[in-house]
């Protein structure tokens, strides 16, 4: 069974509308990597919000491990997220009110499994080098410690799927460099499938596969569909 699999995805804005989206279709296998690339308009953030539910596509269909998320209701959605999807995003959108670990265990606690999942938590601090900041707020914290943080909460239901729109966007080049490493390492050693859309090549040539775009279309798929 793909992760991913989308089907002439068309996704507008506006009135009158402004089609961003224009039928775009392709497949994700279980545990790739793959980056989304293009110019700043191009639609790449706009695919990565239509293809992990978070926004409503106009037609066209998005299966996720097999789940067809757009005919989901939103509760049905919400847990299917919370179970299923991680996301990371440019901002790290942290409580600032609560300690670091308890902005990991969030998650958890929604499902009431915060005791279940303390003990990840902790590996996963440890893992991302920010076990220091467990007692920290986030305005205690510097930017590559709160992403890192924001990684760890996306992790900590063990999603099959992690969305990671610009995760490295707002970071200098030593700690994007660092939320690259934790990427490639989840997505080889927990087959997690990796989604990322970044406008850095290097960070781009890291995945397994790259789809790149132009005006809402693929223009190119390193795995050879052409447009």
């Amino acid at each position: 069974m793909n992760a991913i699999e989308c089907s002439n995805i068309v996704k507008s804005f506006g009135e009158p509308p402004l089609t961003i989206l224009k039928g775009i279709s392709f497949t994700v296998a279980k545990g790739e990597f793959l980056s989304i690339t293009g110019r700043s308009g191009s639609g790449k953030s706009t695919l990565l919000y239509s293809i992990s539910g978070l926004d409503k596509i106009n037609s066209g269909t998005v299966r996720l491990l097999g789940n067809d998320i757009h005919s989901m209701s939103e509760k049905e959605i919400h847990i299917f997220r919370n179970r299923k999807l991680g996301f990371v995003f440019q901002f790290h959108y942290l409580l600032p009110e609560i300690s670091a670990l308890d902005n990991i265990l969030m998650p958890a606690r929604k499902v009431k499994e915060e005791k279940k999942k303390f003990k990840m938590a902790i590996e996963l601090m440890k893992s991302f080098n920010i076990y220091h900041c467990k007692d920290k707020l986030p305005s205690q914290m510097s930017g590559g410690e709160m992403q890192r943080t924001a990684m760890a909460r996306a992790l900590i239901m063990e999603p099959e799927i992690l969305f990671a729109d610009e995760p490295t966007g707002n970071l200098d080049t030593e700690n994007g460099e660092k939320v690259m490493d934790i990427l490639l390492k989840i997505n080889k050693e927990m087959n997690t499938t990796v989604v990322m859309v970044t406008h850095e090549p290097d960070f781009a040539s890291m995945a397994s596969r790259q789809i790149h775009l132009v005006d809402g279309q693929i223009d190119y798929d390193s795995k050879g569909k052409n447009k």
